[in-house]
Parts: C-alpha cells; structure tokens; sequence
C-alpha cells in the first residue's frame, strides 16, 4: 500500500514539474495560433471587394484562389486546437528516445508468444539493426 502510494505520488510530481515546463511553450504556440487567426482575418476584412468591384470581378475569369471564408471552423485558435498541442508536446516531453541519447531497448514478444527478449537482443556484432515498419506488398 505505501509503495503504491509512493509510485502514485511520483507520477503526480513528474505530471505537475511536466506541466510547469511545458506551459510557457504552450502558451507561445497558442499565442502564434491566435496571431495568425487574427492576421487571416483582418486581411479578409481589409480585402473585401467592393459591390462595384465584385461585380466586375464576376464578369472575368474566375480567380485562381477560392474565396476566403473565415468562419469558426476554419479558425486555428480553437479549444481542439489547443488541446491538440498541449497533449503532442506532452507525448515530446515522455518520449523516451531522444536526439544524442542511447537507443532505447524494448520488451518485444516472438511471434509463438513464448519468448520475451530485447529488441537488441536480435543485433550480431558489429552490424547495425534495421527496423522496418514498412510494408512489403
């Protein structure tokens, strides 16, 4: 019981000192989102045709880029939006493989479901292991 509530209280203080780093990155991100919601849209209002040129405009060829609409769901300083980029830069802060850092070595079970091992386990000698996630068809 005191060791469960030791891991608990561990992961708690990693969540809040994750929070505490992350949140003045996050709030630059929600700050560049609203920045550029806010640029799209006064260029929208700036640009507005008038009746006189929107009527001569419909007369000629169509324009190569479609109408501007900037409408709530094409906003990008949204509440999905920013929970969206509070929970990526949380999975980058977890992330156990970083750039400069050993590799990590996880758990993978054969294919028989019997064995456990190492994925560097697999590795001979000096030649490198190549994972391929691809796919072969």
């Amino acid at each position: 019981m005191l060791h469960s509530l030791g891991v608990h209280t561990l992961q708690l203080l990693t969540q809040a000192a994750a929070c505490i780093l992350l949140f003045p990155r996050f709030l630059l991100t929600a700050v560049m989102l609203w920045l550029l919601d806010f640029l799209c849209i006064r260029k929208k209002m700036l640009t507005m045709p008038t009746a006189e040129e929107a009527a001569s405009a419909s007369e000629g060829p169509p324009p190569d880029d479609p109408p501007v609409c900037v409408s709530d769901s094409n906003r990008m300083f949204t509440l999905e939006s920013l929970k969206a980029v509070w929970h990526g830069q949380k999975l980058d802060f977890f992330k156990s493989a970083h750039v400069g850092s050993v590799a990590p070595n996880p758990e993978v079970i054969q294919l028989d479901g019997q064995k456990r091992l190492r994925i560097l386990d697999f590795a001979r000698g000096k030649r490198p292991l190549i994972l391929n996630f691809g796919s072969c068809t």
